[in-house]
């Protein structure tokens, strides 16, 4: 994206003036990859049965047979850029299983905002580059028992904001170094199934070192996350196959943060539940050959999602049970679907998305994803 460094450098000085953690740092590590799950609203935790597992629920791999290979495009974000600047985020996936010594999985997580111009206070071009950030990552998962199975994964991170040139090149930003942040972190998750039509999933993500950007030694927390979710599946036929997949998200930075101490626990309990992500899917398979998806997504503290409402000239966002069962004299603008669907053909899968109901500005959103069974 074309930002001024001026401006970018900003960016990275805000994020170090709030540290304490309500903001997180590798915010990339929270967009949703594959077609599929975003369709479903992000509703995969309970799910995880293709090669995205590594990245939602590790758990999921010990249940996971044979070899799968799972690539995505995307473009991101495009009603935040100009038309001639490209932003993409893309997901390779692997799994393959070792039968009855469990299941190894891989991914790469590539997203890049475009190129940035650096321009000075006096308005002279002295250059431009490329931002983006990286995570590639190696888990393992394995079948504690006939219904459970469980995996953990490691990743590294980078994040490339601005080169040293750029500081070198502008003294009067007063920093030396530091537009870029590496770390690591361990993801772990479960995969349970009580019953044939009944599938219950935990992970947590992103638990790590802070990671920092300047050598000043301030740092951000990582998107530390819980992921809980279900999968219920009411037909389950060589015809159709029918799932529903509510599922909610707690970013866990920042929690119970509460500076003027003022609220009851009850009152904190009620806020975090409030502030949390919440997505519902539903995914219909016509003989294991197309697929159609929607899913519903609210994430009401970062104004994304839910039930978008216009009162007095003033846009304003409700959960969907506030907006059907309370009274709030407002109407109805925009609710936050995602959809998008799949062909699978032998060993082939396609499946695209679109999520750009869930934004509050214009933009449009896909995902493409490519996967083979082996």
């Amino acid at each position: 994206m074309r930002f001024t460094a001026i401006g970018l450098v900003g960016a990275i000085l805000f994020s170090i003036a709030y540290p304490g953690g309500e903001n997180p740092g590798a915010v990339f590590l929270m967009i949703w990859p594959g077609a599929r799950p975003t369709a479903l609203g992000g509703a995969f935790t309970a799910v995880a049965d293709d090669a995205t597992t590594t990245y939602y629920n590790v758990g999921g791999l010990g249940f996971m047979s044979g070899t799968e290979v799972t690539l995505q495009h995307a473009n991101w974000l495009p009603g935040l850029a100009p038309e001639d600047v490209d932003m993409y985020y893309e997901f390779l996936g692997a799994t393959r299983s070792l039968k009855d010594r469990g299941t190894v999985g891989l991914n790469i997580i590539y997203l890049t905002t475009g190129k940035t111009d650096v321009i000075n206070e006096q308005g002279q071009y002295l250059g431009e580059y490329t931002t983006f950030d990286i995570s590639p990552s190696i888990s393992y998962g394995y079948k504690l028992a006939p219904q459970v199975s469980a995996g953990v994964s490691f990743k590294f991170i980078y994040s490339f904001l601005v080169p040293d040139w750029v500081f070198k090149a502008m003294p009067e930003l007063g920093i030396e170094a530091g537009g870029t942040g590496t770390t690591w972190a361990f993801d772990f998750g479960v995969l349970y199934k009580p019953f044939r039509m009944l599938t219950i999933g935990a992970a947590l993500q992103n638990l790590g070192p802070n990671i920092a950007y300047t050598t000043s030694g301030a740092s951000d927390p990582l998107p530390r996350m819980l992921r809980l979710g279900i999968r219920y599946e009411p037909i389950r036929s060589n015809l159709f196959r029918l799932s529903l997949i509510p599922e909610i998200t707690k970013v866990l930075v920042g929690m119970f943060y509460d500076p003027q101490d003022k609220k009851t626990f009850g009152e904190e309990l009620s806020y975090e539940y409030e502030e949390a992500w919440k997505s519902f899917g539903i995914e219909l398979t016509y003989y294991n050959f197309l697929t159609a998806r929607v899913g519903y997504f609210e994430d009401l503290t970062g104004a994304r999602g839910g039930v978008r409402v216009i009162k007095n000239d003033r846009e304003d966002y409700l959960s969907l049970p506030e907006f059907l069962f309370t009274k709030h004299g407002s109407k109805f603008d925009k609710i936050g679907i995602t959809f998008g669907g799949g062909i699978e053909f032998k060993k082939f899968a396609f499946d695209i998305s679109l999520d750009h109901l869930i934004y509050d500005f214009p933009t449009q959103n896909y995902k493409l994803s490519f996967s083979y069974q082996f």
